[in-house]
């Protein structure tokens, strides 16, 4: 007889990744890199974000992009959702403090409603949810697009001087270490294109590993600082709170709103996980640059929302699989849902 691996309820996605993100921020917590090994993780770290946006570009079809402009109404619904209605709700945070939320974690739960949608793990559950799955993958790449430009512009208007600051050296350093790899991953894609999808899972290790490096050092500075001191366990359960709240909140606005505007069931699938969610890949460099020595506090909401979204979102998309459907409108046919693994879709 062959023995069968168990596995955990597909209703309760345990996502590995954010495992191994916490045992970084041990490992941080325990042996911060400080002197010396602090510049070489920075700098370290430096180059791995410049390396992720180049992958970035150089990943991204604009072919693909363009001719997925023909459903502009779902991706604009998209757009608002991700960058009007979430940082309204992420500004309204601020009647938490300082009882609920210290400024500190209020301005990473900011940072955090700035922050662009997934991509994988959108696909994935509109998928297992029999939604609009092409709608899905052109709203997430849209949405990843803009957000290279407009979370550090929000940032700049919405945050101010909290965290790190937002000068004309923040500034440059998002045009070198963000935009600059972007555009040249673009410009290079017409070479490196077939070699990046031949080596797709070797490079999914490299951008995982990267963005490991990037809390690694976001958390070792928080550390030396001393700012973990500021944070209780009185202050984390009402964080997670106010995230759950945020989180239900986005859910039933891209739900109900969509139904109001006459998106038929695949489309309001594809609009709800596109437009509810948010990216840990994308948010993590981007806090690094922005937010420089206070950026361990600044993803801290980020990691937290992202383990939260999986699990509510894998639970709402098994439950939509079970709902009765007419025939599927062309165009519209569910992708292959055992390819994409809400537990492992890098988000």
């Amino acid at each position: 007889m062959s023995r069968r691996t168990p596995k955990l309820p597909s209703w309760l996605p345990i996502d590995l990744y954010i495992l191994a993100l916490i045992g970084t921020v041990v490992l941080a917590a325990l042996l911060p890199a400080s002197g010396r090994a602090a510049d070489v993780a920075g700098g370290a770290s430096t180059g791995a974000v410049a390396l992720l946006f180049f992958l970035y570009g150089a990943r991204l079809s604009t072919g693909e992009a363009l001719d997925g402009l023909k459903h502009w109404r779902l991706h604009l619904t998209v757009l608002i959702c991700t960058f009007v209605a979430f940082p309204l709700l992420g500004l309204a945070s601020k009647g938490l403090v300082p009882y609920v939320l210290s400024p500190q974690l209020q301005a990473g739960f900011l940072f955090l409603c700035l922050v662009p949608s997934t991509i994988q793990s959108s696909i994935a559950f509109t998928s297992i949810a029999r939604g609009n799955v092409p709608a899905a993958i052109c709203a997430g790449s849209f949405s990843s697009i803009a957000g290279i430009f407009l979370t550090p512009l929000l940032a700049a208007l919405l945050l101010g001087g909290t965290g790190g600051g937002f000068s004309a050296d923040s500034l440059l350093k998002i045009v070198l270490q963000l935009l600059v790899p972007f555009v040249a991953g673009q410009l290079m894609r017409r070479w490196i294109g077939g070699f990046l999808v031949r080596h797709k899972k070797v490079l999914g290790y490299v951008d995982r590993g990267s963005i490991l490096l990037v809390v690694y050092t976001a958390f070792s500075e928080g550390m030396v600082a001393g700012v973990w001191h500021q944070v209780t366990p009185a202050r984390l359960g009402a964080l997670l709170g106010a995230e759950a709240v945020l989180l239900a909140l986005m859910l039933s606005l891209t739900w109900y709103g969509a139904k109001r505007l006459g998106f038929d069931r695949g489309d309001r699938i594809a609009i709800q996980f596109a437009g509810s969610k948010k990216s840990l890949a994308a948010g993590l460099p981007m806090a690094s640059v922005l937010f420089g020595a206070h950026a361990s506090l600044a993803v801290l909401p980020l990691m937290l929302f992202h383990q939260m979204q999986l699990m509510v979102c894998a639970v709402i998309a098994k439950r939509r699989s079970h709902d009765p459907e007419p025939a599927p409108a062309p165009g519209t046919a569910p992708g292959p849902a055992e390819e994409l693994s809400p537990a492992t879709g890098r988000a």
